[in-house]
């Protein structure tokens, strides 16, 4: 009764017994009667035949009489074994009276093997290899138990010497590649998986390893190719699906990674890493609400998955629940004090709360736990004036860069050098840099449409185009709690908002996302029967549903959503008695500093001069319809520059403005304790300066289309 040797492990068994061959001899070799053992025969015939219980039922009979029988212990742990049963103290006794007898020890190592207790495993197997060092089977089980010890080095010579033994074990070969990644070689996975492949060209699982091995080593188009194969082979390989997510979205294909995700959790809704990859591509496709409940749902089913942890505290931090926020951070990083993204994702939070050496401090925390942790580097860039004594960061950087890492790391980074280079005045090298962020971020895929803005706003003017009353429409809100500070990107907003935060009756809301929705479901209930007034009050009690507990009783609550520009006709229409601050600032330095930063949920008109301009003319346009329809008291324009050069003059403008008295806090608004999670967080915290005045001077020749806004348009 001895295994067919050609057999593979998912072919038939074949012995007749209609299982897989590796759940019937291959599980566990069944023992070769000695000659002329008549009654040993007759045993094997009936265990081939799949008549165990028959055959288990004449074992216990024979070991009544023969209890030191080894050979009789091991056809009964073969006849249990394929009934399902224990039959691990039959092994036990079998391997205990047959001292000398190597296929009894393997057949004991494997089950121990199966029941993952290793070390016990592998002490049984290399009892085995003692005594016939040639069974590649053996040695290909021991070699698994070294690699599930974590001593995969120890296991590469086992593998070599089964493959020396069966040249074409796709086995050996694809567990071979295994080692090999657990132990970051890469390219040599990828040669022992391609091996693999040769001798099972259709084997699903190998070309998964291949993906993997392929991905490791930084071939992402390769790894797509074999990950595409393995889901020709089976669809519903969940593994793949998330595999190949993972890679399309290293390489900028988020919305394919995102119907990839969801059909990984349409399959199987209790796998967390799938929840968790659904969430990362919803939050990077700004579905904020989705993306938390996927981190949430993933959590649910593995409480303990700090990336799923790290990913909700991101929706968190831009929903303004900092403190949560920084709970989930603090928490992984209690439970892994070596965690690079848990001290990184913290260090974000202290940052938005003003707490900047403390930032900088995790970030390099970040950096010590993984040198290789592109986050940590561009936080650092980002929340202090980088010097020259920068060397080792940089090195860190450009060290980062020559690995090709994913799209969104390298785009980073080279925002990070473009900061780094600006502020050691190397203009050249810098732009550089910047221009490079801002093509590599054009691979996203998410490409800017002119007409459809044009159309968008040649809407939005036909729909108010009568001059608006200052009392608003009968029966709409009077309430004056709203203030709206809207402007281009990077023209003031945050630091308007920082100043007027400090007021103690004002609260700094940040960016509200609630008027382009609000927009388009007016234009809905109009067109379908509503009446504009009606439309109008559930507009405004809807708002104040979301802001009114923000205030906290304050009198007045900032807005500060930069795009709201767009909809200053609804805004005052709901709101006639709101108060409308637009800031202006230097079109070219607008939209350098637009160009030079790398916005979470910046409009894809931020990555190309020509759409830049663009975009700033239709703002202009639209501006220049709302100055003429608007009341005058009802919108202030601050001058970025006039703010700068006469800061508490403007100040008292706009406390006036808004009708609170002066508060000389006001004044020291960099030292105001608030969250502030916009690009401007480290700015807003320093005492104002000119040094961002006429900043486009030293990009002059680099600004192309850029030059068409000209220097009347600062003006509106």
């Amino acid at each position: 009764m001895s295994a067919n040797p050609k057999a593979g492990r998912n072919d038939p068994c074949p012995c007749g017994s209609g299982r897989k061959y590796k759940h019937c001899c291959g599980a566990v070799a069944a023992p070769a009667p000695p000659a002329g053992g008549e009654e040993l025969n007759r045993l094997a015939v009936m265990i081939h035949g799949g008549r165990l219980a028959e055959a288990e039922e004449r074992l216990r009979a024979l070991l009544e009489g023969r209890p030191s029988d080894g050979t009789l212990w091991k056809f009964l742990s073969v006849a249990q074994q394929h009934q399902g049963k224990d039959a691990l103290p039959a092994l036990r006794r079998a391997a205990e009276l047959l001292a000398d007898d190597a296929e009894a020890h393997a057949n004991l190592g494997r089950a121990l093997l199966e029941l993952r207790q290793w070390q016990a495993a592998l002490a049984s197997l290399r009892r085995s290899l003692a005594l016939q060092p040639r069974d590649p089977a053996v040695l290909i089980a021991a070699a698994n138990v070294l690699r599930e010890l974590k001593r995969s080095r120890e296991a590469l010579p086992l593998y070599a010497a089964a493959l020396n033994l069966e040249p074409a074990s796709a086995e050996a070969l694809n567990n071979l590649g295994n080692a090999f990644l657990e132990l970051g070689e890469s390219a040599d996975a990828a040669g022992a998986y391609r091996r693999a492949l040769a001798v099972r060209p259709r084997d699903a699982l190998i070309h998964l390893n291949l993906g993997l091995a392929l991905a490791a080593a930084g071939e992402r188009q390769q790894a797509v190719a074999s990950y595409r194969r393995t889901l020709e082979l089976d669809p519903a390989s969940v593994a793949a699906l998330n595999n190949l997510g993972n890679v399309l979205r290293e390489l900028g294909e988020r919305r394919e990674a995102l119907a990839l995700y969801q059909r990984a959790v349409e399959l199987d809704g209790r796998r967390a890493d799938s929840l968790r990859n659904l969430g990362t591509a919803l939050f990077e496709l700004r579905r904020i609400a989705d993306a938390e409940d996927a981190f949430r749902r993933a959590l649910e089913l593995a409480p303990d998955d700090g990336a799923a942890q790290l990913g909700l505290a991101a929706v968190l931090r831009v929903q303004g629940k900092t403190a949560d926020a920084e709970a989930l951070c603090e928490a992984a990083l209690a439970r892994d004090p070596q965690s690079a993204g848990a001290a990184s994702m913290l260090a974000e939070l202290r940052a938005d709360r003003g707490r900047f050496t403390e930032a900088l401090e995790l970030f390099q925390a970040a950096i010590r736990a993984d040198a290789g942790f592109s986050t940590a580097y561009c936080g650092i860039a980002q929340h202090r004036r980088m010097t020259r004594a920068d060397g080792a960061w940089l090195q860190g950087v450009e060290a980062l860069l020559a690995r090709s890492p994913p799209l969104g790391q390298q785009v980073s980074l080279h925002y990070a050098l473009g900061k780094y280079f600006d502020d050691l005045g190397e203009y050249d090298r810098a732009f550089g840099n910047y221009r490079q962020a801002n093509e590599l971020s054009k691979r996203f895929g998410t490409g800017y449409d002119r007409g459809k803005l044009t159309r968008r706003i040649d809407g939005i003017i036909a729909n108010f185009a009568r001059r608006l009353p200052a009392d608003g429409h009968p029966g709409v809100s009077d309430s004056q709690l709203p203030v709206f500070i809207v402007g281009m990107p990077r023209s003031g907003t945050s630091l308007t908002e920082q100043i007027l935060a400090s007021h103690p009756q004002v609260f700094g809301a940040g960016e509200v996302r609630f008027w382009d929705d609000a927009y388009t479901a007016l234009e809905r209930a109009v067109a379908g029967g509503a009446s504009l007034e009606s439309a109008l009050q559930e507009t405004a009690r809807d708002y104040l549903v979301r802001v009114s507990a923000m205030a906290a009783g304050r009198a007045r609550l900032i807005d500060k959503m930069p795009a709201n520009f767009l909809y200053l006709g609804l805004i005052h229409a709901a709101f006639p008695r709101a108060r409308i601050i637009h800031m202006r600032r230097h079109p070219l330095d607008t939209c350098l500093s637009i160009y030079f930063q790398n916005f979470f949920n910046m409009g894809p008109y931020a990555n190309d001069f020509g759409n830049l301009a663009h975009y700033y003319q239709e703002y202009l346009r639209v501006m220049a319809h709302w100055r003429a329809l608007l009341p005058p008291a009802a919108l202030l324009e601050v001058p970025y520059e006039e703010l700068l050069a006469d800061q508490e003059g403007w100040t008292r403008r706009m406390l006036e403005f808004l009708r609170l008295p002066w508060d000389p806090r006001c004044l020291d608004f960099h030292r105001t304790e608030r969250v502030v999670i916009t690009a401007s967080r480290w700015q807003v915290r320093q005492k104002l300066h000119r040094g961002s005045m006429g900043r486009w001077r030293h990009y002059e020749k680099y600004l192309g289309p850029l030059r068409q806004l000209g220097e009347a348009a600062s003006g509106g």
